[in-house]
């Protein structure tokens, strides 16, 4: 027996010349083509993604494919489900996110293999959901954006199989006492709502694992919390919460606490227990100091507190060796904090809007470092010491604020595996030649700074990819810059360049890239030429070619008024000639003598 299944890669190949136009006829040849296929070949029809295509409507030949059992519909102008849908019964996965439905027939409820159901962003009416809550079977169940008042208290009473839930971006105030029945439910996303208090009724839900209740109103969480023993990652950013719960350490399980842009001024102590915790985000908040607990958390791996007042790190801080990510950005750290330097797996640092003026020699310690964010402090000087991260691929030091750098080293060549280099925003007037040799640079911004000219070795980063050079004092661009073949942004506004001139630059890229082939072309023609006329003033015997000049240098030289001047070079003449013609007469005798 044949068993094909269209993948995804088939499906989208066969979909690509439908020119995404409702029910166009490109479209109806590939779903005619579906249900013309014999049966043994039609039916192993598994998997269908029909996603932006601008359809108005679900096609009566997809309901002919009975075995098939993921279909995505999302992102189209599809207004209804019709009552043939009962004829997929063994569709599991269904995505119908981001259409017009407004209507869903009573047959929808009759899919009893139905697992999977997205109908986010929909203008559903709430009727339409008495439906879904038929389908006993389903287990993921997303509705965002749906603008609903009320929490679908049908969902509590039928679908007791229910694993995950999404309702984030509604306007739900409360939850019902029936979501207790929901037992089995793993992940409730109730983001982008507007709850002033956390529902006590989630503390029951004992099997949950995945929490996010952003972007609400919440001032306080309760200390029921600890009984959701199997909770790995709370999401409570965004609210107005004041303090976390003493007793969010009995969630043993949780892995990811995130609590940014809220009102805390401390952190439990005890958090220090949750030995599972692998990323943490505090901030936004107003902290001033870390607590010393949290530097015993040795499973973190992610750590965020970015702009919460800190001026200095505890001394415990050095224990955190395994953190790989750290944001200490926009605080108020006056010195590079010391205990960065022993943490030696760290990948990405950002200390961006702080007030550093230097950088410590232990920073070559973080031999791992990929990524550094130094943007918006007080360096007068480029940190040299920078220069030994040679793993780096990203470096932030543009300076919007305070002291600029002026100057950059010839030896930031040493920095050979970086990718993106980040200058906007300070007084350099020139880049070294050496940059040529950052041969992996993609992407070099140089926004906002007293460039006058660009080195020619900048042609040579042959994967650069976005050169940004607005508002300089730039006035003409390297004849070889279109080498860049891959540069896909060059950004040159606001500088007054006339080489090439405004009318050409201002129209982008590709009009500049012509005018520099053009110019060159025209440069090599002028060099060809100029060979070609010294090679025939030789051949016509007026003698070698540093000769010819140096005539031309005397011819230049004969502005000296007066007759004598004249004479002199009439006489010289004159004495050429006569030495012209005996040598002309010694030639024409010898021609006799041999004749003869």
């Amino acid at each position: 027996m044949l068993n094909i299944n269209l993948t995804k890669p088939v499906t989208s190949m066969l979909l690509k010349n439908s020119d995404r136009f409702p029910e166009s006829a490109a479209m109806k040849k590939f779903l005619k083509s579906i249900n013309d296929l014999p049966k043994q070949l039609q039916g192993r029809t598994l998997f269908l993604d029909l996603s932006e295509r601008r359809l108005t409507m679900i096609s009566y030949y997809i309901f002919e494919l009975e075995d098939l059992e993921e279909l995505h519909l999302e992102k189209n102008l599809i207004e209804s489900i019709p009552e043939n849908i009962r004829h997929l019964q063994n569709l599991k996965v269904l995505y119908l996110n981001n259409n017009s439905l407004k209507y869903i027939s009573e047959e929808f409820g009759e899919l009893k293999n139905l697992e999977n159901l997205d109908l986010s962003s929909n203008p559903l009416p709430p009727i339409a959901l008495q439906t879904v809550s038929r389908i006993y079977t389903l287990r993921e169940l997303r509705l965002y954006n749906i603008h609903l008042e009320e929490f679908p208290v049908q969902i509590c009473r039928y679908l007791h199989h229910l694993e995950l839930l999404g309702l984030s971006g509604n306007n739900l105030t409360f939850l019902p006492k029936e979501i207790v029945n929901l037992s089995q439910l793993k992940e409730l996303y109730l983001q982008q709502n507007k709850f002033e208090t956390f529902p006590l009724q989630l503390c029951k839900l004992y099997n949950l694992e995945v929490l996010d209740m952003e972007k609400n109103a919440m001032s306080s969480i309760p200390e029921e919390i600890s009984s959701l023993s199997k909770l790995m990652k709370l999401f409570l950013g965004f609210n107005v919460v004041e303090l976390l719960p003493d007793s969010l350490y009995r969630c043993r399980e949780l892995s990811v606490l995130t609590a940014p842009g809220n009102l805390l001024s401390t952190v439990p102590g005890n958090l220090g227990e949750l030995t599972e915790l692998s990323e943490l985000e505090l901030s936004d908040n107003n902290l001033k100091m870390l607590p010393l607990q949290l530097c015993f958390l040795t499973s973190l791996c992610v750590l965020y507190l970015k702009n919460t007042r800190l001026k200095m790190l505890p001394p415990a801080f050095v224990e955190l060796t395994a953190v790989q990510i750290l944001n200490l950005g926009q605080n108020l750290f006056r010195d590079f904090p010391i205990e960065i330097c022993s943490l030696i797996n760290l990948e990405i640092l950002s200390l961006d809007d702080n007030r550093l003026r230097k950088i410590p020699s232990g920073i070559k310690e973080l031999s791992k470092l990929k990524h550094l964010g130094l943007s918006g402090n007080r360096f007068s000087r480029f940190p040299k010491e920078i220069l030994s991260l040679v793993s780096l691929k990203k470096l932030y030091i543009g300076q919007d604020q305070g002291t600029k750098l002026k100057v950059l080293p010839d030896n930031i060549y040493k920095l050979e595996n970086l990718r993106e280099l980040y200058l906007e925003n300070n007084r350099l007037e020139s880049l070294p030649s050496t940059i040529g040799l950052l041969k992996y640079l993609e992407i070099l911004d140089c926004t906002n700074n007293y460039l006058t000219a660009l080195p020619h070795s900048i042609c040579e980063i042959q994967g650069m990819k976005k050169l940004l050079l607005v508002n300089n004092m730039l006035n003409e661009l390297p004849e070889n810059l279109d080498m860049l073949q891959n540069l896909e942004d060059l950004l040159v506004d606001k500088n007054p360049i006339t080489d090439p001139p405004p009318e050409v630059w201002s129209q982008g890229k590709e009009a500049i890239w012509n005018y520099l082939q053009d110019k060159r072309h025209k440069k090599f023609m002028a060099i060809k030429i100029q060979a070609w006329w010294r090679g025939i003033m030789v051949r016509k015997g007026f003698g070698p070619f540093e000769y010819l000049l140096k005539l031309r240098k005397l011819k230049g030289k004969k502005g000296k008024k007066g007759k004598k001047g004249k004479k002199g070079k009439k006489g010289k003449k004159g004495k050429d000639k006569g030495k012209k013609g005996k040598d002309k007469g010694k030639d024409k005798g010898k021609a006799k003598g041999k004749k003869k």
